[in-house]
């Protein structure tokens, strides 16, 4: 059985955020703990992008089958759709001009608290409350998420340019998981992810134009193909993630995968390259578990009902 029809399947009854949750962090876990080869084999970031925009079709496909090709056409549903995978897919893109212009070590602790807007803005909008294990397992994870991030190193030239484009990716993911919760109670899970497919496809060229065509580019079996493996890792993750948000709170969904995630990442990074974390770190990975445990914990409270 396929990934995907895993993921689809084998989730409670009681809680089926829980298992599409879930199947989220260890899929975005593993990615990331092998993401990094991509580059480290010369294939530069700008066609990772491609890639994985192109690994976003097969399960797009996928679900549209299982649906028996069902896919809605509305303008709301278009709207929506597009909307998420445009907020996701150009937050990447401005993600890798920010990089060559700002430090690392403090670009990516900022745009790891895109989950305080999903949070502010469910609990805000559409009301969304959670019990004091819930709260105490947000606020951890919020804690934790910029510790995970944050190395330290030389700064990078560029003012303050860099800080405004992390705050505008930090803005665009967490608008997109908010999106992404709101659009779930009156569109398909498949509509969204197919229509989240386009607008990733949609940047594709625009991330061909970014490539420095003068450096060399791996183009063998450990360059695309080595990649296109490890980036559906993350396309169905973005699949999975879809389904969490169609049952669950965005005020628990978002800080548990963001901080499950990086959790798996790094205890594989530790089993398989060796790499010990430090201090800081440590303590973001220990913040991070009880967070994700007492979210895990949390009582089901109102459970959103699903479209049919």
């Amino acid at each position: 059985m396929s990934v995907p029809a895993v993921a689809l399947t084998a989730t409670s009854p009681r809680r089926p955020w829980l298992g599409f949750a879930l199947a989220t962090v260890a899929l975005w876990g593993v990615w990331g703990a092998l993401s990094p080869l991509s580059a480290e084999h010369g294939f530069p970031d700008t066609l990772v992008y491609c890639v994985w925009a192109l690994t976003m079709i097969p399960p797009a496909l996928y679900i549209l089958w299982r649906s028996g090709w069902k896919l809605e056409r509305s303008p709301r549903a278009i709207a929506y759709g597009m909307t998420i995978g445009l907020l996701g897919a150009g937050g990447q893109m401005l993600l890798f001009h920010t990089l060559t212009i700002g430090p690392a070590y403090f670009v990516f602790p900022i745009i790891s608290l895109s989950p305080v807007v999903t949070i502010a803005l469910s609990f805000l909008f559409l009301r969304e409350r959670t019990g004091w294990m819930g709260t105490a397992g947000i606020v951890l994870a919020l804690v934790a998420l910029p510790m995970l991030d944050l190395s330290f190193g030389r700064s990078a030239d560029g003012g303050l340019g860099w800080f405004l484009q992390s705050l505008l990716i930090m803005l665009a993911w967490g608008l997109q998981a908010y999106f992404m919760r709101l659009a779930n109670d009156t569109v398909r899970a498949e509509s969204i992810f197919f229509y989240m497919t386009v607008g990733a496809l949609l940047l594709a060229p625009a991330a061909l134009a970014m490539t420095d065509w003068s450096q060399p580019v791996n183009m063998g079996l450990d360059g695309p193909w080595m990649t296109a493996g490890i980036q559906v890792l993350n396309a169905i993750g973005a699949l999975t993630l879809v389904y969490a948000f169609r049952h669950g709170k965005a005020i628990v969904v978002a800080p548990l995968t963001n901080a499950g995630a990086p959790l798996v990442t790094a205890v594989l990074s530790l089993i398989f390259a060796s790499v010990v974390p430090g201090p800081l770190k440590i303590v973001g990975l220990v913040f991070a578990l009880i967070a994700s445990l007492l979210l895990v914990l949390e009582p089901e409270r109102d459970p959103p009902a699903p479209l049919p």
